[in-house]
Formats: C-alpha cells, sequence, structure tokens
C-alpha cells in the first residue's frame, strides 16, 4: 500500500517554482525516461534525509540500501519527485537504471552551462579547503555565478551529484575529486571534463591501498584525463614528484602551470609574513606581474594552498582583485580549521577544529600551525590516522617530534593506530622530545572529553583536535562548543 501523503502530494509547475533547476521533461529527455507528472526541482537529492523542498530525489540502488525505500521519507521532507526504475505512486521519472540516469544528468548540466568554467581539484590534502578557496574566489567575481561541490561530495556518486546540481547559468564550477584506491580519479574526471585541473599536494593518504607515493602520485595525475582540449594542468612545484606529474599532464595534451617556493616555478612565492589574525602576507611572483594578498587562514600549508588557488583563479579566467579579498575574508571550515572561542572560567580559550580529516602530511601542517598560535598553553587532541596499512606504525610514531616543536603541553591521543605514538612519548628521548608534554592515551571519542574536562582549560590555552573522521572527534568538538555556547 501506498504511503497515504504519497497520493495527496501536489504538482509544482514552474511558473511556481521561478529558480527551478530542472523540469520534468528536461530530466526524461537528458536521461531517457518517462516523466508521470509535469514538475519543476529547485534542486537534487540521494539521501533522503537531506531533502530539502524542491528537491527531485534520486534513488540510487547500493550494495547494502535500496533507495526506493525512503522515497516516503524524502517526500516527506518536501520532495517534488523521484528519478527510480520501477513505478511508484508519486510524481517521478521512469528509467532503467538511476544511477546511469544521474550521470545521465550530471552530463545534460555540464553540457548546458556552456560558459561555466570548470576546475577539477584533487590530492593528498587540502583538497576541500583549496576548493572552497577558489570558489570564494570565481564566486566573488562572478557575483553569485559560481558552483562547487557541496561538503566533501568527490566519490563516484558526489561528484556527479554535484555536477547535476549545476545551473545552466554557471559561470565557475568547482569540483572536487577524491579516490581511496586507483582507477578512481579518471572516472571522475570524465564526469567533470574540467578546464582547470588542480593537484593540492603528495602525501602518504591512502597509502594502505595504492602501496607507494609514486602510485599515489600517478592517480592523482588521472584527474589530467578528463581535461578539455587546450586544458591546463596545475601541478605543485615543491613536490618530490612535480616531473612525474608533469609527465603524465603533458600526455594529456595539458599546459602545465606549476606553483610553488621552488624558482622554477610558474607562481612562485617571494615573500610571506605574518599578518594581523594569525594569517599571511603574501607576495608572489606570476611570471609577468606580482601580486600581493592576505590570506585569513593561518599555516604555512595555507600559504602554499593560495598558490594553487591564485594559479587556478588565473587559468580560468578570474580576476586577481577579488581572489585577493576572498583570501581575506575566508574562515575555517568545519572540521577542517574552524576556529571556536572557547569561554572559561577566568576568560577564553581557542579550540581549533581539525576534526573532519588527518593523514601524516596534514597533521605536521597542523601541529606546525599551533606552534605559530599565541597561546598560554598548547593541547593538542589527536585520532588516528587510518588507510596507512603497513606504514600505519612509523607514521604514527613520527609525529612525536612534530608534536614537541610545536610546543604542546598535554596531548590527548585517541584510537588504537595512536598507541605507537603514546609508547614513542613513553620512551626515554631526552632532548629530542624536550621536557614538559604530558600525554594520555584514550581508546574512544568519549574517553578524551573526559580527559580533556578532568585537564581543565583555561584563559589562553589553545586546543587543536584532529584526526581521521572516523575516529568521530567532531563529537568532542561538539561537547566543548556547545558547552561554550550554553555558557555564553
Amino acid at each position: 500500500m501506498a504511503h497515504p501523503m504519497l497520493h495527496a502530494w501536489p504538482v509544482t509547475a514552474r511558473d511556481a517554482l521561478p529558480q527551478a533547476l530542472w523540469t520534468a521533461a528536461e530530466i526524461a529527455a537528458a536521461t531517457g525516461g518517462t516523466a508521470s507528472h509535469d514538475f519543476a526541482a529547485s534542486g537534487v537529492e540521494m539521501d533522503s534525509r537531506d531533502v530539502k523542498p524542491g528537491d527531485i530525489f534520486v534513488a540510487l540502488k547500493g550494495e547494502a540500501m535500496d533507495g526506493h525505500k525512503f522515497i516516503a521519507s524524502a517526500f516527506e521532507k518536501g520532495a517534488v519527485a523521484a528519478i527510480v526504475d520501477r513505478p511508484v505512486d508519486v510524481p517521478h521519472v521512469l528509467v532503467k537504471d538511476t544511477t546511469q540516469a544521474l550521470h545521465d544528468l550530471a552530463h545534460a548540466a555540464r553540457d548546458r552551462a556552456v560558459e561555466a568554467v570548470r576546475i577539477g581539484i584533487t590530492g593528498s590534502v587540502g583538497k576541500t579547503g583549496v576548493k572552497e578557496a577558489i570558489f570564494a574566489c570565481l564566486d566573488r567575481a562572478s557575483r553569485g555565478a559560481g558552483h562547487r561541490s557541496v561538503r566533501s561530495y568527490n566519490n563516484h556518486v558526489g561528484v556527479p551529484l554535484s555536477l547535476a546540481r549545476m545551473p545552466a547559468r554557471t559561470k565557475f564550477g568547482v569540483f572536487e575529486m577524491g579516490m581511496n584506491h586507483q582507477g578512481e580519479i579518471a572516472p571522475l574526471s570524465a564526469h567533470a571534463r574540467p578546464h582547470v585541473a588542480l593537484i593540492t599536494t603528495i602525501a602518504p593518504a591512502h597509502i594502505e591501498n595504492l602501496g607507494s607515493l609514486e602510485a599515489i602520485a600517478d592517480e592523482k595525475s588521472q584527474i589530467f584525463t578528463g581535461l578539455v582540449p587546450g586544458g591546463v594542468a596545475i601541478i605543485p612545484a615543491d613536490s618530490e614528484w612535480a616531473d612525474r606529474m608533469i609527465g603524465h599532464a603533458k600526455a594529456c595534451g595539458a599546459k602545465v602551470v606549476t606553483f610553488g617556493r621552488a624558482s622554477n616555478a610558474d607562481v612562485r612565492l617571494l615573500d610571506a609574513i605574518p599578518a594581523a589574525g594569525g594569517g599571511s602576507l603574501v607576495t608572489a611572483d606570476l611570471g609577468d606581474i606580482r601580486v600581493c594578498y592576505t590570506i585569513a587562514e593561518p599555516g604555512e600549508h595555507w600559504i602554499a594552498n593560495s598558490l594553487g588557488v591564485i594559479a587556478a583563479v588565473r587559468a580560468a579566467g578570474g580576476d586577481l582583485a577579488s581572489a585577493g579579498l576572498a583570501l581575506a575574508e575566508m574562515g575555517g571550515l568545519k572540521g577542517r580549521g574552524a576556529r571556536h572561542t572557547l569561554t572559561v572560567a577566568d576568560g577564553t580559550a581557542l579550540l581549533i577544529d581539525e576534526s573532519y580529516n588527518a593523514n601524516p602530511a596534514s597533521m605536521r601542517a597542523t601541529l606546525k600551525a599551533l606552534r605559530q598560535t599565541d597561546a598560554t598553553r598548547r593541547i593538542a587532541v589527536l585520532g588516528s590516522m587510518k588507510e596507512l596499512g603497513d606504514f600505519s606504525d612509523a607514521f604514527h610514531r613520527q609525529l612525536a617530534e612534530p608534536l614537541a616543536e610545536a610546543g604542546v603541553s598535554y596531548a590527548i591521543l585517541v584510537g588504537e593506530e595512536m598507541r605507537a605514538l603514546a609508547e614513542e612519548l613513553g620512551k626515554e628521548t631526552g632532548g629530542a622530545l624536550g621536557k614538559g608534554l604530558a600525554f594520555t592515551h584514550c581508546q574512544n571519542p568519549a574517553e578524551a572529553i573526559a580527559a580533556l574536562g578532568q585537564f581543565g582549560l583555561a584563559r589562553g590555552d589553545a586546543v587543536l583536535v584532529k584526526g581521521s573522521n572516523s575516529v568521530g572527534l567532531g563529537k568532542l568538538v561538539s561537547h566543548f562548543t556547545e558547552d561554550a555556547r550554553d555558557a555564553g
């Protein structure tokens, strides 16, 4: 029996939804499907929990879940129609395969946005932050005609979904592409067909599955295979694997632009000095011109990121002056550098939320940024780094030195993989670690919350929270930031 709400669900006409993204006829034409009703949708969604009023819900089928089971839930949230592979008693477009239909819709969106310059981004570290920075730079200049992947929609479902959501009037589209295994980047790039493809950096993320940094560089370089003819490949000049990536790019017929500190970089760092608020004032040489801009984000890794951003903006035909303003105004993202002021007994403390992701390179970079943060005491809550395979213990142990160099007073290590670091810190290492670095090892976020609470935060403290998302340190961030709001 059909859900009782579904019989009475109203059909939405285009004139009732002037900002329609897709009409029933357009979806049917793009997918080769058959529309049951006339409707207009303002968005596309695949997760019934995230449906907003006006969305069309794509009932995807996976190995463990069938989206058709959640159609009723999607309509309760306000969906106007569904893309399905079987007849249902609600407005829908009937197709042979819903995953292929999503791909078809993505390609139709890509092809109809004829003025859109598409930028693809991959790399071991910094993809989401760089994506958001490029979007902010280009969206500002185009007065809201930019589009990008939301959150970390960077996989075999997220990239097509992000494309399917792209309005026809888009001037710039920015798409993040990630991978866990070999062979995953090329299909994503084939969906997006970028005009500009940027690799942020190469580091041992997912090395468990790929086996070596060379293999990671090779896989990331597959983003160049989807470039449109005459497309631009943007490559980190300071990477040990720069020549390898350049070779891949040239084999794809791409124009190569490099960025970094290297003397031969096309976008070359000339100078970077601390700026008010913890960011940096950067001067860069672009060959024919020099630019000076401020980055709001703290840390040396963001200096390198910003050079890649500037290179991408220029390659996409964006406005560099607007880009400089956007970089100066960017704030940290949730789980990726967001800064929270916590109310403590005698004043305020700082919590830096890096809880969404972690690998050896990003751990070192954020600990280095913590060292540069003005604080009375520095506390680090570090969660396990996942997908490191046989390299895991070594990479975790190697964090001992960066911890000490960051001037950390107290470290809370969370997760089984962090046991290796705890053992390293427990050794008699003399001057290498210095004195006064206390630590505790916890199995889960609940224990870490208790440990940080027992430690007691005081005025002027800075707390870094960083780990792989699966460790769940976002719960610790929520616990302390919600407490801070309650106290305020």
